[in-house]
């Protein structure tokens, strides 16, 4: 077996960042993963406590190990965060946890010094930025939002209804999380979905078949970005039924955005007030790149980059971008295509240097009572990093 001089720095150790380290292995290069946290399952575990995916197992998984179980259920975070730490086990590949990288910089003969808060620089072959954006959340700021008295805080913060019990809520977005918390919430406070335009909704199965299923056979979730951008313009929203029926109903209010805030609650777009104890911010993420800073790698915070692939530094690869190269990049089902694409590239780059030979890496059997490997994957609306 032979030794790289130096490995390629996987920065992240969630499905974005174990699907990169497998695909390493697959074209020859040592793959070593740093992981903020204590366990590579990414940010699985700070998702609220009722999340499911929103397709089923059989079209979850990363490359060359299934859920194991009824293919056709919807898996609950706390299933994926089982699954994501067996893929890691089974991958046998340097895993560094606890180790949060501050800078990445050039090194020498075209490579990179990765920086982290243990101390010391690590020389890298070549460098997958894999963090995800869940570490990144985007809240807005609004007139009024400084001088307002109740609780302000971004989904990414939010675990259980329970905490609400008996409160005045107002929830902001359109997207599956707004509308899969807004509703739980019902149960527990008085809450008004506020969104800027209505809330717009797909079927969760389509002639008695998971959309899911239809993504696969059609190849939409195969489409490139520029097609698919073109198509998806707005948020939308998974349901079997009952959340249009919620909103239809009153049971889920829904009111055009607010305007500002005041002292104690909003102003909505009719000019009425409205005292409320609580607004969370379902207003999504941006990529969680801060570390690449210092090699001019961003612009404005986002990196510049085609379908993965950095256009400022070569050796540079991103993994977990929203659409990087289709409609389920950031997902546990797409994002083991753009691993195994973004690292085909990073290999001829650095094709003359010595490789490993193919390393261990999970199959099938590795899975107690596992079914034939799928590789379709799987689809959640915030695929950690």
């Amino acid at each position: 077996m032979n030794d790289q001089v130096d490995p390629v720095i996987i920065i992240g150790g969630g499905q974005s960042g174990l699907a990169a380290a497998r695909a390493a292995l697959d074209v020859g290069l040592r793959p070593v993963v740093l992981h903020s946290g204590a366990t590579p399952v990414g940010s699985w575990p700070d998702y609220y406590d009722s999340l499911t995916l929103f397709s089923p197992a059989r079209y979850s998984t990363l490359p060359g190990m299934p859920f194991d179980g009824d293919p056709d259920r919807y898996p609950h975070r706390d299933e994926v965060v089982d699954y994501l730490r067996r893929y890691a086990d089974a991958l046998d590949v340097e895993m560094r946890t606890r180790t949060r990288v501050i800078a990445v910089r050039p090194g020498r003969g075209g490579g990179y010094l990765v920086s982290t808060d243990t101390g010391g620089d690590l020389p890298a072959v070549g460098v997958v930025a894999a963090t995800g954006s869940f570490g990144n959340p985007y809240l807005p700021t609004l007139s009024g939002q400084s001088e307002y008295g109740g609780a302000v805080r971004h989904v990414a913060h939010y675990r259980r209804p329970e905490t609400y019990d008996g409160k005045r809520v107002v929830v902001v977005g359109a997207g599956n999380s707004a509308v899969q918390v807004a509703y739980e919430l019902t149960a527990h406070a008085r809450v008004t979905l506020a969104t800027r335009e209505p809330v717009r909704f797909l079927p969760q199965r389509i002639r008695g078949r998971d959309l899911h299923h239809w993504l696969r056979v059609t190849g939409a979730d195969r489409l490139p970005r520029p097609v698919i951008t073109r198509l998806v313009r707005h948020a939308t929203v998974l349901d079997t039924g009952r959340y249009q029926d919620a909103i239809t109903s009153g049971e889920l209010p829904r009111r055009q955005m607010f305007t500002r805030f005041t002292v104690d609650g909003v102003v909505w777009s009719d000019g009425t007030t409205e005292a409320v104890d609580a607004v969370i911010f379902a207003t999504g993420y941006r990529p969680n790149l801060d570390y690449l800073a210092p090699l001019g790698a961003l612009d404005q915070g986002l990196p510049r980059q085609v379908g993965g692939i950095s256009t400022t530094h070569p050796g540079l690869v991103y993994l977990g971008l929203e659409f990087q190269r289709s409609f389920a990049s950031n997902t546990l089902r797409g994002v083991g295509r753009d691993a195994a694409h973004v690292l085909a590239a990073l290999a001829a780059r650095v094709d003359r240097r010595p490789r490993l030979s193919r390393l261990a890496r999970p199959t099938a059997s590795s899975v107690e009572g596992s079914t034939p490997p799928v590789h379709v994957d799987r689809a959640t609306d915030g695929a950690g990093g």
